[in-house]
């Protein structure tokens, strides 16, 4: 029996032309993150390439005085790609994956972005989470919204009555055919995009398959239940096409909505005006003070003392510029804490929301998410405190460029998390899809 619904389901122009889209649409997907990971690659290659020279220019324009040339100097950090990012590439299009500081204040440097076509941002990017989260839906519902009510209407219901042992089992066996081909496709748009894109077959890749038919399982789950209510072809499109712009579309934007107003960040801007604020007005203070601030968070470097107070002193200019950074930390803090607190918020409406959770699931998975790039924030700060902490001690007593050892400092990766969280990532998947395999239940048990 299987064999037969096999070959008549494939013949239809529904499942012909519904493949054809998504194969193409797959293909356009796994294009579009190969071209990503280039892109990523390249910027990679050139940090590497001009953070060298880079160093070697100012050296030659500003070698005899290091405390002028730390003003100009750049110093790397880029945030490493996971190849599995070419599937989701989430908002790494949004955030700079490179950030490139001075020792001078960290904030007004930390949110500087790469330019970006600010219309291929409006219209996003067609990644293979896209056509999972957004296209393999529709064609369920394309495939599924009829099981039944095709049979009932073109009146050949009756003639499986009298010849199917189990009416349920025959609407199965349809329903199981049209999962196994889609779940087919699916794989193979993984497998391929894998080979393409250079994705390890490693734990990371087998949670994003399972995410992925998990999620098609649940729309399958969904659609078998509404089958189950026996009501008309019409009846069962209109519905599934309203469902699936409730929970695609509808839900995430009025919860990203919800969120953004009950959680706003007025802190992004008080952190840069408390920063400039911070450090500017310490040019109309007397040094002493600055210095005494500065060596109550550093006091390795009191032995240092105080300079005259007529007079420039390069000591007291980057004391002076640490302090900008330490009078807007408690709002960074806070700013920082509040998109932590959305993006938790996110996670946990996203709980009953298959489509939202999917889509955050698949962003985690890859490293792409908002968390991500926090976590490479909060690393931007601990490279840039190092990088300062090493170069203190030879603003202060006046050491020569040729004390430094220019060669440690080549651009430094940070390495996404590869943290997996299996039972928080398929849990709410199987927990939806028992759900409405319980209620798809409960409907047979009533007829």
């Amino acid at each position: 029996m299987y064999r037969l619904l096999f070959r008549q389901f494939v013949r239809t122009k529904t499942c012909q032309i519904g493949l054809a889209l998504v194969l193409l649409l797959g293909g356009i997907s796994i294009i579009t993150g190969k071209q990503f990971l280039i892109n990523q690659a390249k910027i990679a290659d050139q940090v590497v390439e001009k953070q060298l020279t880079h160093i070697e220019r100012n050296i030659d324009l500003h070698g005899d005085d290091l405390p002028l040339l730390l003003y100009y100097l750049k110093f790397t950090l880029v945030h490493a790609t996971h190849p599995l990012s070419g599937f989701s590439i989430g908002q790494r299009d949004l955030n700079p994956s490179v950030q490139s500081v001075t020792i001078l204040t960290l904030e007004g440097q930390k949110y500087d972005t790469d330019l970006v076509n600010p219309t291929k941002l409006l219209y996003g990017n067609l990644d293979l989470s896209f056509i999972i989260v957004y296209v393999f839906p529709l064609l369920i519902i394309a495939f599924t919204y009829n099981l039944f009510s095709e049979e009932e209407e073109s009146g050949t219901w009756k003639l499986v009555n009298v010849m199917a042992k189990s009416t349920l089992a025959f609407l199965v066996a349809k329903l199981s055919v049209r999962f196994v081909l889609l779940a087919l496709v699916m794989i193979l748009l993984l497998v391929v995009g894998a080979l393409v894109l250079g994705i390890s077959f490693d734990g990371a890749l087998l949670l994003f398959v399972m995410t992925s038919l998990l999620y098609l399982t649940f729309w399958f789950a969904l659609c078998f239940w509404l089958i189950c209510l026996k009501r008309n072809s019409n009846f069962n499109a209109l519905a599934l096409l309203s469902i699936w712009l409730v929970l695609v579309v509808l839900l995430p934007a009025f919860i990203n909505s919800y969120i953004t107003t009950k959680h706003p960040v007025p802190e992004a801007l008080s952190t840069m005006i408390k920063q400039r604020d911070g450090t500017h007005k310490k040019w109309d203070s007397n040094k002493k003070e600055t210095l005494e601030a500065f060596y109550k968070d550093y006091p390795q470097f009191a032995s240092f003392g105080f300079p005259p107070e007529k007079g420039f002193d390069w000591g007291w200019y980057y004391a002076m510029q640490h302090l900008g950074d330490v009078e807007s930390r408690e709002d960074s803090q806070a700013m920082q804490q509040k998109i932590r607190l959305r993006e938790e918020m996110s996670k946990q409406w996203a709980q009953v929301i298959p489509s939202m959770h999917t889509q955050l699931a698949l962003n985690n998975i890859a490293g792409t998410g908002l968390l991500d790039h926090m976590d490479f924030l909060s690393h931007t700060n601990e490279f840039h405190e190092q990088t300062r902490l090493y170069f203190y001690p030879k603003i202060f007593s006046d050491k020569d460029p040729e004390s430094v050892e220019w060669d440690r400092f080549k651009p430094e990766y940070f390495q996404v998390n590869g943290k997996m969280e299996w039972i928080a990532t398929l849990f709410p998947l199987v927990l939806s899809i028992v759900f409405f395999m319980g209620l798809s239940f409960v409907q047979i048990r009533k007829k």
